[in-house]
């Protein structure tokens, strides 16, 4: 009697949770400025979670140290995103930190500059694997194109600034792949987050020596830390207000 009794109310426990409708899922895919848990250093991906009403989405960051836009296609991570996505879904992209140096040895990384069709095919070095390198903007339009034949919304970040600085002024990278991803959404029809300006914009409103000595350590100047994290989110959260019509912004705690 006390086994039935047992059964039939893990069967109600089951029966309950399989009842509960999956709350839609924002994935974010990147690099380490999006996901860094090392000691000292954050990225914005693991500080944005709690701007989301945690009762109407869920965030996953997907994000990986050391990818570039090439290679987390190569490695098979932007698949099994994509094999999790379901209608209603929202996918958050920004790549390009890691999208230089080495096309054919070492981590192999680079993409192609620009935002074109055109390939190159390579022979790495390491492995002696054939692969068919594409742009920069290829790869963008790719992952774009895969959340929305799952039916879910994709946006387009510019990656965020590093902290270089000329005549107290942020180097941006609106001539080369902030632009190649603005470029992108645009072709596709999906959402584009100008985050390269908008962190810009925030850096300099602190100043160069507080941005230098409190979002970044001295030894780094790409990845951020837990506060540069934070700000970095913040001005995530900024752009998807910006976006008209965005469902996104239905989903943010504060609204």
């Amino acid at each position: 009697m006390r086994l039935f009794t047992l059964i039939a109310a893990l069967l109600a426990v089951v029966s309950l949770h399989a009842a509960e409708p999956r709350l839609p899922t924002l994935f974010l895919i990147g690099d380490s400025t999006v996901k860094n848990d090392t000691a000292s250093l954050r990225g914005w991906g693991s500080a944005i979670g709690t701007h989301f009403d945690a009762s109407r989405i869920r965030v996953e960051n997907r994000a990986l140290g050391g990818r570039s836009s090439r290679s987390y296609l190569r490695e098979g991570l932007s698949a099994k995103v994509a094999a999790e996505l379901q209608p209603g879904d929202f996918v958050i992209m920004q790549f390009g930190h890691n999208d230089g140096g080495p096309i054919d040895e070492g981590k192999a990384r680079a993409s192609l500059k620009g935002n074109g069709d055109d390939t190159r095919e390579v022979v790495l070095k390491e492995s002696g694997e054939h692969e068919t390198v594409h742009s920069y903007g290829w790869y963008l339009r790719k992952y774009i194109a895969d959340a929305q034949a799952k039916g879910a919304t994709a946006i387009v970040c510019s990656l965020i600034p590093r902290n270089i600085w000329v005549d107290g002024r942020v180097t941006l990278a609106g001539d080369s792949y902030g632009k190649w991803a603005r470029e992108a959404a645009a072709q596709t029809g999906a959402l584009f987050i100008d985050l390269n300006q908008i962190v810009a914009r925030r850096y300099e409103s602190l100043g160069e020596e507080k941005v230098k000595t409190e979002l970044f350590t001295p030894a780094d100047h790409t990845h951020t830390t837990s506060a540069g994290a934070e700000l970095n989110a913040d001005a995530v959260v900024e752009g998807i207000r910006s976006l008209e019509k965005c469902p996104l912004r239905d989903d943010l705690a504060h609204r």
